[in-house]
């Protein structure tokens, strides 16, 4: 609810207290025209008679006789009758309208109240929403850098000279990490006659590092890595380089393709990255 539709509760509300007024006054008004048509009938043949009348707005109580004063004896009664009316009539009136200048307070304040609380809570909302758009916006940039990346390393991979010393080096590190006497090697089908010119050296530099006799390596030629990421369909799966090993029973795997590489470095720089970006942003 707005500030017109609570202006316009209360306007309604005052309508309301005024009606019920001009209500009463209406029916004290007939009461009064009753009292002042029946007051000659009742006096008539009344001879010498006290008669006390309690006065509300001077606290007096006169006494007067009929036999000193015959007319205004008769007229007073009256006269006082229709005053305690009256002041009756302004108490209840004074008395309605304090009760509904209260409710119609204590509703004003309720509403102001439930406009600041709905005003706090729109306000939280909009500064989440715009946390949410800042963080939205860096984790773009991130995933801008991380595919540039991948472009580079792309094009890397694209270079046969390049990509012959990078296939040595990853099969390389993936037996020093397997330590197996025999394994399974995976490769991008395009990479199998590059993965055999170099799969020899491959295993002769493992067993001087490791000092151990040279291990078997089977090439996968049934099962293949995906092909490169292409932008006719960029949802595909893909593989920018490298190699897959594993244990002859397949409980073992060295996973050291470029985008597996790309995705350990990125994980663990992420908070160096962000401080790098955004530090100056969060300040």
């Amino acid at each position: 609810m707005n500030d017109t539709d609570v202006s316009k509760q209360i306007q309604q509300m005052v309508r309301f207290i005024r009606q019920e007024a001009e209500e009463k006054a209406n029916e004290i008004s007939v009461s009064a025209e009753e009292v002042s048509r029946l007051a000659p009938d009742y006096f008539t043949g009344i001879t010498q008679t006290s008669w006390r009348v309690s006065s509300c707005l001077r606290g007096i109580e006169p006494t007067l006789s009929h036999a000193r004063a015959p007319y205004s004896a008769q007229a007073l009664p009256l006269d006082y009758a229709l005053e305690d009316k009256t002041v009756e009539f302004q108490i209840e009136k004074l008395q309605l309208v304090e009760a509904e200048k209260k409710k119609v307070k204590q509703e004003y304040e309720r509403k102001i109240k439930q406009v600041e609380v709905r005003k706090k809570i729109e306000y939280s909302m909009q500064l989440n929403a715009s946390r949410i758009k800042v963080l939205q916006a860096q984790d773009d940039v991130v995933s801008g850098m991380k595919e540039s990346a991948r472009k580079a390393l792309l094009k890397i991979s694209g270079d046969k000279n390049n990509n012959k010393k990078l296939l040595k080096g990853m099969i390389v590190q993936s037996l020093l990490r397997l330590k197996e006497p025999s394994v399974l090697l995976r490769c991008r089908e395009m990479d199998v006659s590059v993965v055999k010119s170099v799969v020899e050296d491959a295993k002769r530099e493992y067993a001087e590092k490791a000092k151990v006799r040279a291990p078997n390596i089977t090439i996968d030629n049934n099962v293949y890595l995906p092909p490169p990421p292409s932008d006719a369909d960029p949802h595909r799966s893909s593989c920018s380089g490298g190699v897959v090993l594993a244990s002859d029973d397949g409980k073992i795997v060295c996973e050291n393709t470029l985008d597996a590489r790309l995705d350990v470095v990125f994980r663990q720089k992420l908070p160096e990255i962000r401080k790098q970006l955004f530090s100056k942003m969060s300040a």
